[in-house]
């Protein structure tokens, strides 16, 4: 029999005041006040999802034993794609909610471009039954330009029926900034109805009068800061500063520093995109509160920016303290500095493995997808020319690019690879069965001295992105993708050397999370046998077609100059 609301005010009064015993209480555990960054031994009481009870002795009809432990609130994630885990959202459940991740922020917009309204009814489905509480923004940007070929396009009056779904908070990363300053008209569409929610930013290097006229738009966050002179003229102009730490977009270390006791209630923290290797191997938000404190952080404000301030920043006033009427989110962890998470209560309950086992389970999506026709060493030749030409520059760690101009050897009437002077060719294989474009550059960086690698993750529009040093082995490592129906592979010497299948929407596994970490250790080892010098080259490779992150990218189209908006060549 499902209590009313009126019964369990009762209920959890009764079981605040201690006249009644609570349903779970922590005892004698450490308790860290967030505001003042002190630290009291006390219970916690919590009655079903709510907490009831604090700086008070408390008994209860289940106690866990809190000694030696500090409490903390459960940890949000302001900004992630589920997709770029490569897992399910069920199984991004099962993978981070242990690290203390109990509110998570998606924007859907990576399968939203793949599959469209489908991709975002999938997701808020699944919103629905997972364990910890995952919200949906509504992708604002599919496409995110119109110099790329996206598998749907989402306009304002595909939104608006989404806006009012309980998991929904607002409108998703606002990626067209130079179609917001323009004042477009369909831009303007999808903002208006947004003026009294929650609008994501995404304004990388954006300054002065161009950043006031994108805030006049009530854009309130950003994640894309990458400088700490940036941050601060975010602050002072009123946006919230997302610091992100990815697998590939890492900007914790250049914002640290300007996280303290002034700026801790304007900054959050965001993964973005981060997948299970980079998670069993460093962890999640909680690797982000460790090494914020390592680097000299307050360690209050840490802890503070990961919890009550993103809850306030996103409108999500029932969380962010662990104080009487809150949501029992709840971290316990062995060591504060270290944020060596051992417990997590998400919504008053015990996150054990059997939590997971009664969660419905939605059906997957997009099996079929992948609509690219096979391709030839021929498809990926560049013509001859005059030697130096625009090549896009990538620096491990940033999803920035540069655009460099570099002399590209040709031989006869065919540009080649130069493997000894790091320039791999590049080519983005269309592949939602919309026509058969592939834009063809050149990219250095990689380190790549033989063979080839291809994904289908390749933000946003998620077409194939390929780089290689030799057609034929782009070839062999594009149609073993077609194969897959979506997914990452490496090829040398015309044979496939190591794959990883995620035929949903091309983008996420079938499989369990461990089962993708396990599959992404061989492909990194083939990379790294290829030549590759980058950590994660397959994060890297997907964010080449991104043409709304400067300077240089790639698309369908051809190769994309972000600064000026306009193809430059390639196709």
């Amino acid at each position: 029999m499902v209590m009313t609301q009126h019964a369990f005010l009762e209920q959890a009064i009764a079981q605040g005041r201690g006249t009644e015993p609570a349903d779970l209480v922590i005892k004698e555990v450490g308790l860290l006040d967030i505001l003042s960054g002190g630290v009291t031994t006390t219970d916690i009481a919590i009655c079903g999802d709510r907490i009831v009870g604090t700086y008070e002795d408390y008994s209860g009809k289940r106690e866990i034993d809190g000694k030696g432990l500090f409490a903390v609130p459960g940890f949000i994630d302001t900004h992630l794609h589920i997709e770029s885990s490569l897992v399910t959202p069920a199984e991004f459940d099962r993978c981070v909610l242990p690290h203390g991740v109990t509110t998570a922020i998606c924007d859907p917009h990576e399968i939203a471009n793949v599959l469209g309204v489908e991709g975002i009814r999938y997701f808020l489905a699944s919103a629905e039954a997972t364990v910890m509480d995952l919200r949906v923004q509504l992708s604002s940007c599919v496409p995110s330009s119109a110099f790329e070929t996206s598998g749907a396009r989402l306009l304002a009056a595909d939104l608006l029926p989404f806006r009012d779904h309980p998991k929904v908070i607002g409108l998703a990363e606002f990626m067209n900034f130079p179609g917001v300053l323009a004042a477009d008209p369909e831009v303007l569409d999808k903002l208006a109805p947004f003026q009294d929610g929650h609008i994501d930013g995404h304004a990388p290097l954006l300054r002065g009068a161009d950043l006031n006229g994108y805030l006049t738009a009530r854009i309130a966050t950003d994640h894309e800061t990458t400088t700490a002179d940036e941050a601060r003229e975010k602050l002072r102009k009123g946006m919230t500063i997302l610091i992100r730490e990815g697998s590939v977009s890492k900007d914790l270390h250049a914002l640290a520093e300007v996280l303290d006791e002034n700026t801790s209630s304007f900054m959050c923290l965001c993964t973005d995109d981060r997948n299970p290797l980079d998670i069993a191997e460093q962890g999640h938000l909680d690797y982000m509160i460790r090494t914020l404190i390592a680097l000299g952080r307050p360690l209050h404000h840490v802890y503070r920016a990961a919890s009550w301030s993103a809850a306030r920043a996103f409108g999500l006033r029932d969380r962010g303290m662990i104080a009487p009427g809150r949501r029992a989110d709840i971290v316990l962890v062995e060591d504060l500095a270290a944020c060596s998470v051992n417990t997590v209560i998400s919504a008053g309950r015990l996150v054990e493995p059997g939590i997971f086992d009664d969660r419905p389970v939605i059906a997957p999506v997009g099996l079929d997808s992948m609509k690219a026709e096979p391709v030839s060493a021929a498809d990926f030749e560049v013509a001859g020319g005059p030697a130096d030409l625009p090549v896009i520059g990538v620096e491990a760690g940033l999803i920035i690019t540069q655009h460099r101009t570099m002399a590209v050897p040709s031989k006869g009437n065919v540009r080649l690879a130069d493997a000894a002077n790091d320039i791999a060719k590049v080519a983005v294989v269309a592949r939602h069965g919309l026509n058969r474009n592939i834009g063809r550059g050149f990219v250095t960086g990689f380190g790549l001295k033989r063979g080839a690698i291809a994904s289908s993750v390749a933000h946003d529009a998620h077409n194939i992105c390929v780089i290689g040093v030799d057609d034929e082995d782009m070839a062999v490592a594009v149609n073993r993708l077609i194969d897959l129906k979506g997914g990452f592979v490496v090829a040398s010497g015309g044979e496939v050397l190591a794959d990883l299948a995620l035929p949903l929407a091309g983008l996420m596994s079938l499989g369990s999370f461990e089962a993708v970490r396990s599959g992404l250790s061989p492909l990194r080892s083939a990379a790294r046998r290829l030549g590759c010098t980058l950590e994660e080259p397959f994060l890297q490779v997907a964010f080449l077609a991104l043409p709304v992150i400067p300077h240089l990218k790639i698309t369908d189209f051809g190769l994309f100059d972000v600064d000026r908006f306009a193809i430059v060549g390639g196709s």
